[in-house]
């Protein structure tokens, strides 16, 4: 007869037999976290392009109700875009009614003055207008067309000029050459970025002129409308500051140290107080304004708006030569995928 000891025992899992199906698990689940990553990234590059898709799309209703294109930033008569005080609005406050953020200039008179005073005195003919920078008033709204799914940094705040800067990852295209070239839509010859050949470097919208649609020389499907641009990762750096002139506009790429998307030299972008990252493709002269490059966290390049509305990834493998010819509005020339 059986004992009631040996009826009730039940039979379970040597520690070895535990330690393979644990095993088992992990190795499960390393094969299927790069998938899900996959899936994540591809999402969040989905809803990257419709938000660029969308501010191009603003830019064109902008087009259609002013005649030309959005400048990338305001400045006044007498004023250099290198004094952050006294900058006025830039692209993105100009087509915030075409993203259905009208009411952040609406609900505030002293924006839409500010708008008002700096449109004259940005008008170098001009002899109205004032310095105003009611505009300010909206640079802390979180706008989450403005906001790549994709950014590590859109949360941090920038404590610089002033403070209280929210981020934005869309950035006007203002050409090849830099601010002060291609101000009021001049357009200069510029030298490829290492020793390659020299084109014309006009930008598409640039400090105190945006272009006509028809006036983009090369074509407009040929041609960068808007970039992808990263948040600066301390809140002392201010890039990808939304409302901020000069780090919503990209310019000076592919000459100088500035060469292509992602570029991972030190000293890249030109912006006054930012962290000089190279490690993280984010690499910053901090000793004042001038380059600011395309930059993404999306795997492999960045995503750029055409001057058609359509939607490109622009890879970080593509060459120096090829990017100047995407992003000049006016070299004459082709160029292919690569």
């Amino acid at each position: 007869m059986r004992s009631l000891g040996k009826l009730c025992r039940r039979a379970g899992f040597t520690l070895i037999e535990l330690l393979v199906v644990i095993a088992i698990i992990a190795i499960l689940i390393g094969l299927l976290l790069p998938a899900v990553q996959k899936v994540r990234e591809a999402a969040a590059r989905m809803s990257c392009s419709n938000n660029i898709k969308q501010l191009a799309l603003a830019c064109h209703n902008y087009h259609d109700q002013r005649n030309r294109l959005p400048p990338a930033l305001m400045v006044g008569r007498g004023l250099a875009y290198t004094n952050d005080t006294s900058i006025g609005p830039n692209w993105i406050i100009m087509i915030l009614p075409y993203i259905e953020q009208g009411n952040l200039i609406n609900s505030l008179p002293a924006v839409t003055t500010s708008i008002q005073n700096y449109e004259a005195f940005s008008n170098p003919s001009g002899t109205g207008g004032s310095n105003d920078q009611g505009w300010r008033a909206i640079r802390s709204t979180v706008v989450k067309t403005l906001r790549c799914p994709s950014e590590s940094f859109t949360d941090v705040m920038s404590s610089a000029v002033g403070g209280s800067w929210a981020r934005g990852n869309y950035a006007a295209n203002s050409g090849p050459d830099t601010p002060d070239g291609s101000a009021n839509g001049a357009s200069r010859q510029q030298g490829v970025a290492g020793g390659g050949p020299t084109f014309n470097a006009g930008g598409v919208m640039v400090v105190n002129w945006g272009s006509t649609i028809h006036g983009i020389e090369d074509g407009s499907s040929n041609t960068v409308l808007i970039n992808h641009v990263r948040s600066g990762p301390i809140a002392s750096d201010i890039r990808g500051s939304w409302a901020f002139g000069i780090t919503s506009m990209t310019s000076g790429n592919a000459i100088g140290d500035c060469y292509t998307p992602n570029d991972t030299g030190c000293c890249s972008d030109d912006v006054a107080g930012c962290s000089d990252r190279p490690d993280m493709a984010m690499g910053c002269w901090s000793g004042g304004y001038g380059q600011v490059q395309a930059r993404s966290q999306h795997t492999g390049g960045v995503l750029a708006a055409m001057g058609d509305g359509s939607v490109r990834f622009i890879r970080n493998a593509i060459t120096p030569t090829t990017w100047f010819l995407m992003i000049s509005r006016n070299d004459g020339q082709t160029w292919t995928d690569s």
